[in-house]
């Protein structure tokens, strides 16, 4: 590693992976925190302390947190409140879990418009009740002028755990892996926005909350193995990091990993590969294949792009690899360097 922190180690790619890995883990190591989840699964042992929810006892809950730094504040298609709201959902989501309390903490520039704040924050309530989740507790700190860029603001959420069992480390071979739907799009807009780049089109984030998604999917009966929403480091780390989990090969057909004609476009134009940006509406899921028509389905009424990209399988453990309609096969690597710091 190097010797301090370079915008690199928060682009959720191989050098955030060896921040967490060599730091955070070194004094932070425990048996829930190693299992890398999107959030971390919490067994409640006391029966005093279980949640009673419609009748039942709920002894499992899930637990998140995340910071949203994101620049510009406002883009099109969302903005940090909404995106904060989302950004911790999902990873409850993520993990089969209803999004049910949420903590928030407001760090705020001196001077910052007060309009603007109001404006966030109602952002937060209307994506809240799209999750039926509310907000418990929070705190607010005001930093002089010109010691932080305009807004910094921190989620926490607690879920209810809906199915048990889904786990980023329990991919088999044979698992097929799909996307709900095009990639990229937040990643391209948040660039777009932030360099001033105007296109004739009608290029916007994908930032959504998913627990309407996952709920679809509990509803249906599809049997999950993981899932994980592609957020910094886009679907090339989603995948990467699930095949050195589980020491497996992801083998993915490059044509059918749906790219939109805007994100397509705004690649070429700026060298970035779609399978690295970010997305804040987009996750992927692994499960066994006689369940993958039945998700995909389910999958593609909330969203027509929704795909089947690729299996387990394969020689190159702890790889993925991307198949080409050619015939030809790459290598699809973790992102590295600084791609696009501040996305989220």
């Amino acid at each position: 590693m190097q010797k301090s922190v370079t915008l690199a180690m928060g682009n959720g790619g191989q050098e955030n992976s060896e921040l967490i890995t060599k730091i955070f883990y070194k004094y932070f190591k425990n048996d829930i925190l190693e299992k890398s989840e999107d959030a971390a699964i919490i067994k409640i042992d006391n029966e005093e302390l279980r949640i009673e929810n419609e009748g039942a006892i709920v002894n499992k809950i899930a637990m998140s947190t995340d910071s949203f730094t994101v620049s510009p504040l406002f883009f099109p298609g969302s903005d940090i409140g909404k995106l904060s709201i989302c950004g911790t959902c999902n990873d409850l989501a993520m993990m089969g879990a209803k999004p049910k309390y949420l903590t928030v903490s407001f760090i705020i520039e001196e001077g910052f418009n007060l309009r603007d704040l109001e404006k966030i924050v109602r952002s937060m309530k209307k994506e809240l009740e799209v999750n039926g989740a509310k907000i418990v507790s929070g705190d607010t700190k005001v930093m002089p002028k010109g010691t932080i860029d305009k807004l910094i603001i921190n989620t926490t959420g607690v879920g209810e755990v809906l199915v048990d069992g889904i786990s980023s480390n329990s991919l088999q071979e044979g698992d097929v892996i799909l996307v709900s739907r095009d990639i990229g799009a937040h990643g391209a807009t948040i660039f777009m926005a932030r360099e001033g780049i105007e296109l004739d089109s009608e290029l916007k984030s994908d930032c959504a909350s998913l627990y309407p998604s996952v709920k679809a999917l509990i509803d249906a009966g599809v049997k999950l193995r993981a899932m994980r929403d592609a957020t910094r480091g886009g679907v090339a780390a989603v995948l990467n990091e699930w095949a050195k989990q589980n020491s497996i090969c992801i083998e993915v057909e490059e044509e059918a990993i749906p790219i939109s004609t805007e994100v397509k476009g705004a690649c070429e134009m700026l060298g970035f590969e779609a399978t690295a940006l970010a997305n804040e509406g987009t996750f992927c899921i692994a499960l066994p294949k006689e369940e993958a028509q039945k998700a995909l389905e389910v999958l593609k009424e909330l969203n027509s792009n929704a795909s089947i990209i690729g299996k387990v399988e394969g020689e190159h453990k702890q790889r993925v690899v991307l198949k080409s309609s050619y015939g030809t096969k790459r290598f699809l690597d973790m992102p590295t360097g600084e791609l696009l710091p501040r996305i989220c």
